[in-house]
């Protein structure tokens, strides 16, 4: 069984991400390549040394110890393809230019570190939360973690897209107190187009969590010109009315993210999109409102 899993970022003191003071991990590696990512460097599973080009002071001392010749002089820092992620670089830069995003964290030492603040949880009724990337890549590391935290009496969260076999996952969702469900584009083709994966599985695992009592929340992020148009609203309104679950947590937009891809030299396109507006997100609840759904609003702190 898997005893560790890439994490690239463990948030404490999370309010955005389920109920009470909660702690946020987020698991490193993804199976959708949503265009509008929030947190490109969860896309992929492997470890990658970020470079803030803004903290560089040029002195090369990276490039004299790396022992993989991976340091260039040009432009981006780093050449992936010869980097083998030892640390070697991060340990030389003085002014903290580089920095390893995704490290393979053990159960043990996670738990450590979530039950840290397990006072808070109990004052607020909070808990962890694992979201990613997708947190359902890592079944094994998942179920043995949602275990640990079910037996030490801590409520558990995750957010998924939904893009995952039931057979697989239907016993780990078992021991979730909740399950943030993400519904992002529902027409099949621009699903594809747009993400990738497929848009029938998440249908019908949306279904298995509803039928089978299972204590799943939908979500949409309104992503102005993607997720938020008409056909997309009514679309999404259709399929919760179907479910019989007629209420969704709408997040908007922010387009913090992009500035990540320059950090890791990711091959996401920019959209270059302004953050969705209030009076944006105002418009979206009143579609929704008006196909008999109603609607929380809340912050897009987790990936979406």
């Amino acid at each position: 069984m898997t005893s560790t899993a890439p994490v690239f970022d463990v948030q404490r003191f999370s309010l955005h991400d389920g109920p009470g003071i909660r702690t946020l991990v987020f698991l490193k590696g993804c199976n959708l390549a949503c265009p509008w990512c929030q947190n490109p460097e969860s896309q992929s599973a492997r470890p990658v040394v970020g470079f803030h080009s803004s903290r560089c002071l040029e002195s090369f001392d990276c490039s004299s110890v790396c022992p993989d010749d991976a340091i260039l002089r040009g432009g981006y820092r780093v050449d992936h393809d010869k980097c083998s992620r030892c640390g070697v670089c991060i340990d030389a830069c003085a002014n903290g230019a580089l920095r390893l995003i995704g490290d393979e964290i053990t159960i043990d030492e996670l738990m450590m570190r979530i039950t840290a603040d397990r006072p808070y949880y109990d004052k607020s009724g909070g808990g962890v939360t694992f979201s990613g990337g997708e947190p359902t890549v890592h079944v094994d590391f998942l179920r043995r973690m949602l275990e640990r935290c079910v037996s030490a009496g801590i409520h558990t969260n995750i957010e998924t897209s939904g893009q995952f076999s039931w057979r697989t996952l239907e016993s780990v969702l078992q021991l979730c107190d909740l399950i943030y469900f993400d519904l992002k584009i529902l027409d099949p083709a621009l699903h594809r187009q747009e993400m990738g994966g497929d848009l029938t599985e998440i249908l019908d695992n949306a279904s298995h969590l509803v039928s089978g009592r299972f204590p799943v929340e939908f979500r949409m992020p309104v992503v102005p010109g993607h997720t938020d148009t008409s056909g997309n609203i009514a679309a999404a309104a259709g399929l919760l009315q179907k479910l019989g679950r007629p209420s969704i947590h709408l997040l908007p937009y922010h387009n913090m993210g992009e500035s990540k891809i320059d950090i890791i030299d990711g091959a996401q396109s920019k959209l270059g999109l302004s953050a969705c507006s209030v009076d944006r997100l105002s418009d979206v609840s009143a579609e929704f409102n008006a196909r008999g759904i109603s609607v929380r609003h809340g912050l897009a702190d987790s990936k979406i």
